[in-house]
């Protein structure tokens, strides 16, 4: 069986039949499109007729929005795998369809363009007997290459002998009746992140498609908005969630006027432009919607229509992770995982392979560390090197004391950390002064620790350095493992562990790199924000994915 990268779903059933038979269709599209299926939807579409079909403009309809939602949702759960997209070019109000004079030909004067080059055409028509289906596919090919940018000669497939039949009389008499039409505005607005487009950020975009007539506006959360989120660290750059946004909403629906605009604060555009019609929301977010009204009020503005979808489940959601499919659980997910492949590091032995974990105060390196060094790696903690390098019989030892005077002695002639940290505390060039001493000498020390494990046969190391970026000791290691926690969090460990105030702690991460500017760096990214065992399960997800890495680097050599 031929796998495709992109494939065209031409959905022709029923549209009162179409709930029942979409988890099938889309588990059986599955097996030949592994990473972007498009689905055209033409209910009452016959393939088998003798003549060639046209494209229609097909009236937004309340069922239309629910298959939407449903399809989606299957989609989630049957193939989750696969970028899904619901094309709603050739769905317009009978008013709209009429009046612009870009319509002439129907909804595609011209074969749309998408994103990614379809592949394959796939469709769950049936037809009447075996005999018809080069009749069948010779049509499916032509209606396709009608409708969107095609090469020649398209594979064809028809997905109905794959699929259990479902009788006309399985379905409700309810369901038969004429469909109710889907109330529809000129202008549209949403907000949101829209991280990692993901089945309820494309329901929620393809109603508000279905909604709108001329302009969808899209107020996208940046800065402040973004602060309270979980794993903020991990959201997509707000330039490119735009640009993704803005590809979807080409491929939908490409007569749309679609505007993103910064959202900085709860309410944005939305309470000040004039021409919004609708707002459309969830039954989380209708009380935003709500207070966007008011705000409309008080700006002598009329109130916005609240059209309200339905939340998707997520079935696949774990302890930590919401019920509802969300940016949050998938970003929780990405934990572990290698988000970025390693820099050249041809210059080191392959093995030991060297993991350079690090962090911010009170992030949980040590307890990582610590889990890692269960698992058979050998734990190279720079903490315990840097007490060495000011042991009296240490190099650095007397640079130090040169630099800095004796009066940073004990009495044991030992040198007393905190009175050194006093003289370089707020003042960078002191501070640089003493790690271009300290440094180096915590370096070499490392480069003898992985030397000893090679020696050993050890296969993995790991760097546990609070200032492994900083210090710039990419270099000694073959990947970077950053560990992260909101400031919140790490303020209060820090104080409960180091009995210092708020105040304090706050100096302290704050003199250090942000966890943004870590994950930048960052090959793996972790966190011990929830309870111990979903650290270790996470930590375990790591060290596993890490062996396939290291075994395929093997068999590559």
């Amino acid at each position: 069986m031929s796998m495709f990268s992109t494939g065209i779903l031409v959905l022709t059933s029923p549209l009162h039949t179409l709930p029942l038979r979409i988890a099938p269709v889309l588990s059986s599209a599955a097996q030949r499109v592994e990473r972007t299926l498009y689905v055209h939807l033409h209910p009452g579409l016959n393939l088998g007729s003798g003549s060639q079909p046209r494209p229609v403009f097909i009236p937004p309809a309340v069922d239309l929005s629910n298959l939407i939602t449903r399809l989606y949702s299957n989609a989630a759960d049957v193939c989750g795998h696969l970028d899904v997209c619901v094309l709603l070019t050739n769905v317009r109000t009978q008013s709209v369809a009429c009046s612009g004079a870009t319509t002439p030909n129907g909804p595609f004067p011209t074969p749309q363009a998408l994103s990614n080059s379809p592949e394959v055409v796939l469709t769950d028509f049936a037809p009447q007997d075996p005999g018809q289906t080069h009749q069948v596919t010779q049509c499916l090919q032509s209606y396709t290459g009608h409708c969107y940018a095609c090469r020649p000669g398209l594979p064809s497939v028809l997905l109905h002998s794959e699929l259990m039949k479902l009788q006309e009389e399985d379905v409700p008499e309810a369901q038969q009746e004429k469909a109710e039409p889907l109330q529809t505005y000129n202008d549209v607005v949403v907000g949101g992140t829209f991280d990692r487009l993901h089945g309820a950020h494309k329901t929620l975009l393809s109603i508000s498609c279905l909604l709108a007539n001329r302009r969808f506006l899209i107020g996208l959360c940046d800065h402040a908005m973004l602060k309270k989120k979980v794993l903020k660290e991990l959201i997509e750059p707000y330039s490119v969630r735009v640009q993704r946004l803005q590809e979807f909403l080409q491929d939908v629906k490409p007569s749309l006027q679609v505007e993103v605009v910064p959202l900085d604060d709860p309410f944005g555009v939305s309470v000040v432009d004039p021409l919004l019609e609708c707002i459309v929301v969830s039954e989380e977010t209708r009380k935003g919607g709500e207070a966007v009204n008011k705000k409309r009020t008080e700006n002598g503005l009329p109130a916005l229509v609240l059209h309200e979808i339905q939340l998707l489940k997520d079935a696949h959601h774990t302890e930590i992770e919401e019920e509802k499919i969300s940016s949050s659980s998938l970003r929780a997910r990405l934990l572990g995982t290698l988000l970025t492949p390693p820099k050249d590091n041809s210059h080191l032995p392959p093995l030991p392979y060297v993991i350079g974990l690090t962090g911010g105060s009170g992030s949980g390196k040590s307890a990582i560390a610590k889990q890692l060094e269960a698992f058979g790696a050998v734990w190279i903690d720079c903490d315990k090197l840097g007490h060495e390098v000011y042991q009296p019989d240490a190099a650095a030892y007397h640079r130090v004391l040169e630099e800095f005077g004796s009066d940073i002695l004990s009495e044991d002639k030992t040198i007393n950390r905190r009175a050194l940290g006093r003289k370089v505390f707020g003042n960078q060039v002191r501070l640089k002064a003493l790690t271009d001493i300290v440094w180096p000498e915590i370096a070499l020390l490392v480069q003898k620790g992985i030397n000893q494990a090679r020696d050993e046969d050890k296969q993995v190391c790991v760097v546990d350095a609070a200032v492994l970026l900083e210090a710039k000791w990419q270099n000694l290691v073959h990947e970077v493992w950053v560990t992260i926690i909101p400031e919140e969090e790490a303020v209060l460990r820090i104080t409960e562990r180091d009995g210092v105030t708020t105040e304090d702690a706050l100096r302290r991460l704050q003199s250090q790199w942000s966890n943004s500017k870590q994950v930048e760096h960052a090959n793996v990214v972790l966190s011990t924000l929830w309870e111990p065992e979903v650290t270790r399960k996470q930590v375990l997800k790591a060290w596993n994915l890490l062996q396939k890495r290291i075994q395929q680097k093997h068999e590559g050599h």
